[in-house]
């Protein structure tokens, strides 16, 4: 066993001795056998106004693969969408792809995590006037406590793309097929921020806790979703963009005299058929400015999109439910 650990490791050492290092400080890891299929499970409620979720995930460790749960955690930054990371299939071997927060949701290897994260782009709500509404259609809320909510369930048929097998990784044998778009490639190469602190504490505490791990679990972890980070030690609400990151968060000011703006969905996709964008629509709607940050973010300027984004138009009072059919996630 241990002879096999030190394989491992330097197999490890090896190919990220020939990865660039990324933009955002990721770290690529690659393994010869494939992850175990996506847990089905159910969202807890959204805990804080501005809390984004970010998906359960299959990363690995000296043992193996373990579950990261899924978890509701503080938005770095107005107007941050979380783009989750995905395994993709290479010369052999599947290699991890972090995640990473930017103004738009990016490529993530088609994998549908659920919870607006439905294989292309992001159904789970919109930045507005310096504040995130949930689309209560895929994101179970508390609307008694938070009231920024709406409903539109045609942005979630028209970004799903089909895995009744939960398959957790992009290409190879027996995995997704769907490479990315236009627009999902020109979403890739922005300007992006690594995982925040309560992130990577989030990560840590799955590394280091033995149940989490696919050998010890059969690939079924006990626990697979949580409200809050593992590991979080804060004490009432977290700011916004206080934050530290990979590449470094400021503190960011809200400007609420701007608002945010929808995005237009494409047409609905199997896995194994190419994605094609929706004509490119008008948006009227004022982009929302927010304050210069350290990250050198790019600012929000009006112009044309045609791509999944942020959910539809929002309006007022969206119905309270746990997932509206896409509940355990996938």
């Amino acid at each position: 066993m241990k002879m096999l650990r030190s394989m491992r490791l330097m197999l490890l050492a090896l190919m990220l001795a020939v990865i660039p290092a990324s933009s955002y400080a990721g770290v690529f890891i690659s393994v010869g056998f494939a992850p175990p299929a996506l847990p089905v499970y159910v969202q807890p409620p959204c805990p804080e106004p501005g809390w984004m979720w970010t998906p359960g995930y299959w990363a690995y460790g000296d043992d193996g693969y373990y579950w990261v749960p899924g978890t509701w955690v503080p938005a770095p930054y107005v107007g941050a969408l979380w783009t989750p990371g995905y395994w993709g299939w290479g010369g052999g071997l599947y290699t991890w792809h972090p995640g990473y927060w930017g103004r738009h949701v990016g490529y993530y290897g088609g994998v549908n995590y659920g919870f607006g994260y439905m294989g292309v782009g992001f159904a789970g709500g919109l930045w507005v006037g310096g504040a995130f509404r949930y689309n209560t259609a895929v994101m179970h809320v508390n609307e008694t406590v938070i009231h920024n909510t709406y409903r539109d369930e045609t942005i979630v048929h028209n970004t799903t793309i089909v895995n009744d097998r939960h398959v957790a990784y992009n290409g190879g044998p027996g995995g997704i097929n769907h490479a990315p778009n236009a627009q999902e490639n020109t979403y890739m190469h922005e300007q992006h921020q690594a995982a925040t602190s309560f992130q990577s504490q989030h990560q840590s505490a799955a590394m280091h806790n033995t149940s989490m791990y696919a050998n010890h679990n059969g690939g079924h972890p006990s626990n697979m979703a949580v409200a809050r980070p593992m590991g979080f030690s804060g004490h009432g609400n977290a700011n916004i963009g206080s934050q530290s990151s990979g590449s470094g968060a400021g503190k960011v000011t809200y400007n609420s005299n701007v608002q945010g703006h929808g995005e237009v969905a494409s047409p609905r996709i199997n896995s194994g058929q190419a994605h094609t964008n929706t004509a490119p629509v008008q948006h009227n709607t004022p982009q929302y400015r927010p304050a210069p940050q350290e990250h050198n973010a790019p600012q929000f300027q009006p112009q044309q999109h045609g791509g999944p984004q942020g959910g539809g138009q929002p309006h007022g009072g969206g119905e309270q439910h746990g997932g509206g059919g896409h509940e355990h996630g996938h």
